[in-house]
């Protein structure tokens, strides 16, 4: 009889444990579904981390499971984390949690050209019919100003981009995006076309007239890198899973080449990276892109089979920069270096290393002309022992002033009719609600505005009287000020704005400069 027991038990036991290694796959999977939906976005799909720190075993090992349940439920003050509770279970966010603490960074996962390819998504096949002139009033397209709205939890209805008349201040339209919006560029050449990216690294090609979706692509799972060439011919997109990016036609957004971002990096290892900037110029039919971790920027010329001129030694974790002199100088920030490295387009080559402080960030750029001189501006990602916002002089290359501000800074605005250069302090406090105001003369914080929510990504109107400011975090508005008197004019409403990015852009390219003066600074570049 003990026998026969013994027997059924094992026999039991052989056909459970089947059933319990299928139903721990399923757990898995659904874990896996709940992160992505919920925390892929900002924390990165391959668990690597993207807006936010990486989620996995190694980086969360030791952590208290109940501490981290209590962030989740609870959410961290003052940044993109919002309370999950009432969204998710008790059962699924200790679920989760329990997932994360055992799965590692997933190696890269692929996104290949045929992946890009079938994503494709054609919602107006025939372009013809859509209206010739924009459905409503606006004297002109250079003063739409969008603005990328992340949504309280990075998804969902609140997610969107945003397009506002800056003239009126009132909303002209809008486009869900999914998942949180990130970057909005524009085509230089038709004035109707804007082009949206979302933390998922889906672009969107948006038709301004008609403020609707034409076509979108999905380029692969996160990374903001975007940039449209000076014909309007072509986007490349950067992403930093996985490490690649993508030439595609702007008119259709098919994907015409992939290029796999890797290289020798400034300590002389062999490393594969993520996109860092990608931009566009108006000095050449090219794309410049930076290898976050190879510490490379790539040249791309916009013929041919798109052949690559790679510039190595650049920095150390490579990031954002931006234009100068007719778009013939890129300005390169290097977190850890805290230099910034000036690029010559056309020798394709580093004219000088400046220094920048500590994890110098020059977000969408900001540059003057101040006396004959053209002045850039880069500020500094986070609390520093010495936290200031560096001038240099674009023409010398050399540094001017380092401003002393009250916090870390993100993103800098300037503009030619606008006195000031406006920074966003990014500190994890009560300073995080404030825009500091540099005049123009004498390099100096002149002014401290409390916006309210976390105030960040300044940016003014095309024609410089206007500056606008994301309240986000708890504010959910746009506050608009006057640029002279800096009084509060008008406030527009959505969820967790985040990057404002004026249509002027397609014509200064560089912040702060008007085509005038921008076409000047071109000419004293080729005069020396």
């Amino acid at each position: 009889m003990k026998t026969t027991k013994k027997l059924l038990s094992i026999a039991v036991t052989a056909l459970l444990l089947p059933l319990a290694a299928q139903a721990n796959t399923d757990d898995a999977q659904k874990m896996h579904k709940l992160y992505e939906d919920n925390c892929a976005s900002c924390h990165g799909s391959d668990h690597g981390g993207f807006l936010a720190p990486a989620l996995n075993a190694d980086t969360l090992k030791g952590r208290s499971p109940t501490a981290l349940r209590t962030i989740v439920m609870t959410g961290s003050f003052d940044t993109l984390m919002p309370p999950f509770y009432g969204r998710l279970s008790d059962d699924e966010i200790r679920g989760v949690i329990k997932h994360l603490q055992s799965t590692p960074k997933l190696d890269n996962p692929p996104w290949t050209i045929e992946d890009m390819k079938a994503s494709l998504k054609v919602l107006v096949s025939d372009e013809s019919t859509l209206p010739a002139k924009p459905t409503y009033q606006i004297d002109s397209m250079d003063n739409v100003i969008g603005v990328a709205a992340r949504g309280k939890y990075g998804r969902g209805s609140g997610s969107k981009a945003v397009f506002i008349n800056s003239v009126t201040h009132q909303k002209i339209g809008e486009i869900a995006t999914g998942t949180a919006a990130h970057i909005i560029d524009y085509n230089p050449v038709n004035p109707r076309w804007a082009y949206v990216k979302n933390d998922t690294a889906e672009i969107f090609k948006v038709d301004l007239y008609s403020m609707q979706v034409v076509r979108s692509i999905k380029t692969g799972f996160n990374g903001p890198g975007l940039g449209v060439s000076r014909d309007g011919k072509y986007i490349m997109a950067g992403s930093y899973v996985p490490h690649n990016a993508v030439i595609l036609n702007a008119d259709t957004l098919e994907p015409l080449k992939t290029f796999e971002l890797e290289g020798i990096d400034p300590d002389g290892k062999m490393v594969s990276s993520d996109s860092g900037m990608v931009i566009g110029t108006p000095f050449d039919d090219i794309f410049a892109i930076a290898l976050e971790n190879a510490g490379q920027v790539w040249v791309v010329d916009l013929k041919d089979d798109f052949p690559v001129t790679k510039i190595t030694d650049v920095g150390r974790h490579l990031h954002d920069a931006f234009l100068t002199h007719g778009g013939r100088k890129l300005m390169v920030a290097s977190y850890d270096d805290s230099i910034v490295t000036a690029i010559d387009l056309k020798e394709r080559k580093i004219i000088k290393k400046l220094d920048a402080g500590c994890v110098p960030h020059v977000g969408g750029g900001a540059a003057i002309e101040v006396d004959g001189r053209t002045l850039g501006f880069g500020t500094n990602f986070g609390d520093c022992d010495k936290m200031v916002v560096s001038v240099w002089d674009l023409d010398k290359m050399e540094v001017v002033k380092q401003v002393p501000v009250s916090g870390g800074t993100e993103s800098p605005a300037a503009h030619a009719n606008a006195p000031y250069v406006a920074v966003d302090i990014i500190s994890k406090d009560r300073r995080a609600r404030t825009v500091q105001l540099i005049d123009k003369k004498t390099l100096e914080v002149v002014k401290t505005l409390d916006v309210g929510g976390h105030a960040y990504f300044p940016e003014y109107s095309a024609d410089g009287k206007f500056l606008y400011v994301s309240a986000g975090y708890s504010g959910d508005e746009v506050v608009v000020y006057d640029s002279t008197t800096m009084e509060k004019v008008a406030s527009v409403a959505m969820e967790s704005p985040a990057g404002i990015f004026s249509h002027g852009r397609v014509k200064y390219m560089t912040r702060g400069l008007s085509p005038d003066e921008f076409e000047n600074a071109s000419k004293m570049q080729g005069a020396k």
